[in-house]
């Protein structure tokens, strides 16, 4: 990127130097003193004061030999926004890696299908009731649509969240980030989906929900500052508490890792660069006596959204705005939103097999982000050795 007067940045072309990109860092045992998860920590929150060098392509990479609870080393890859959303740079890593079974072959490209809308009941059913539902689902998703747009503009006029432990601020755009992953198995969420008749997203929603319950429960208890006995299970959480997260919604018309090929392609459907918007999610924050109730809330909330178009609705909108008005109002619009709410929720599917890097075989990937006001992010993603099944959350 090379900096101009009239829109503030441009792209141009360049040529590329590896060696200006990649980072083998002196690391001696004295540093990591037997510590290795803690130096990772450590290092990734000092890059994220440091910004990418917009005199060459925004993209570095650190290789880190420390050995910490899950690997053998670290490798952290940082890249701009700009240069594409999630599904495109997995597209980019799929195509640069290989199995581990065969080192010859490239990682198989999960396929993913959209769930059907309509039950098989309802396909035998008479044209009559076929059509009554065609008009309630069609009514439904006007005022679903209608629900959203009107919120979001008050989002970005004037309705914030709650001021809690976990809400940023424009100051924490530049704060140093902490960066965390937890691996969780997989087969259980899947146990779990079956059971509830829902799907993975609305298990890691409903989790999401109880765990920021739990944590807004302890950091809201203030019996121990006075000296007394914890009310850990009591609920100390204010009322008419107002969290919500803002979801990353892919607008593809394939959806899932689609091929670096396909993605380059001239006129492609599932192109590659930035085709996300952002559908604002409400969170259910309460303590609950059965955890269920959390996934059952997840489900209605997630069901609300799919039947609604906000999300490619918004995306024209900001296009337009972008186009017209010039991409800076655009993202001082954006910022609003960012600003108004407390989370993230993003997730991005992963290879079906394990997979290597130059022959170096990778044992898990955690994508996140940082640079902007919220303080916390769920990143659900497939590990990707070991046990098969697994989900690393960053």
């Amino acid at each position: 990127m090379l900096a101009c007067a009239d829109d503030g940045a441009r792209w141009i072309k360049t040529e590329v130097n590896v060696e200006d990109h990649v980072y083998v860092q002196d690391i001696g045992p004295d540093e990591i003193g037997g510590q290795g998860d803690k130096f990772v920590e450590d290092y990734i929150s000092r890059l994220t004061t440091l910004p990418l060098d917009r005199s060459r392509p925004l993209w570095d990479i650190h290789i880190l030999n420390v050995k910490t609870s899950d690997a053998e080393a670290v490798g952290v890859i940082r890249s701009h926004h700009s240069l594409g959303d999630g599904m495109s740079r997995m597209s980019l890593i799929m195509a640069c890696t290989h199995t581990t079974s065969d080192p010859e072959a490239l990682p198989t490209i999960p396929i993913l299908k959209r769930r059907e809308n309509v039950s098989n009941g309802l396909r035998d059913a008479g044209w009559f009731l076929r059509s009554m539902i065609a008009i309630y689902d069609t009514v439904r998703l006007i005022g679903n649509t209608t629900v959203d747009l009107l919120l979001l503009l008050a989002t970005v006029l004037f309705l914030k969240d709650t001021k809690t432990s976990v809400k940023g601020g424009a100051e924490a755009e530049s704060n140093p980030k902490r960066f965390s992953h937890r691996i969780v198995s997989l087969d259980d969420i899947r146990i779990i989906k079956d059971v509830m008749d829902m799907t993975i997203n609305d298990v890691l929603l409903g989790v999401t929900q109880a765990a920021l319950s739990r944590y807004l429960n302890g950091a809201h208890d203030t019996t121990n500052k006075h000296g007394g006995t914890s009310r850990s299970l009591l609920n100390n959480i204010p009322c008419n508490i107002r969290v919500r997260a803002g979801v990353l919604v892919n607008l593809r018309s394939e959806i899932g890792i689609q091929p670096l090929a396909d993605m380059m392609a001239k006129d492609s459907k599932c192109r590659w660069g930035n085709l996300i918007n952002i559908v604002v999610l409400p969170l259910s924050i309460g303590l609950e006596t059965d955890s269920l109730v959390y996934l059952t809330k997840a489900k209605s909330t997630m069901d609300q959204k799919k039947k609604s178009l906000h999300a490619p609705i918004v995306y024209s909108i900001m296009s337009f705005i972008a186009s017209v008005f010039g991409a800076k109002i655009a993202a001082a619009l954006f910022k609003r939103l960012l600003l108004s709410t407390t989370a993230f929720i993003s997730n991005v599917n992963g290879p079906t097999e394990e997979i290597c890097f130059h022959g170096h075989p990778i044992a898990y990937i955690a994508p996140s982000v940082y640079g902007h006001a919220q303080v916390c992010i769920a990143d659900p993603f497939p590990k990707l050795c070991g046990q098969d099944g697994d989900l690393d959350s960053g």
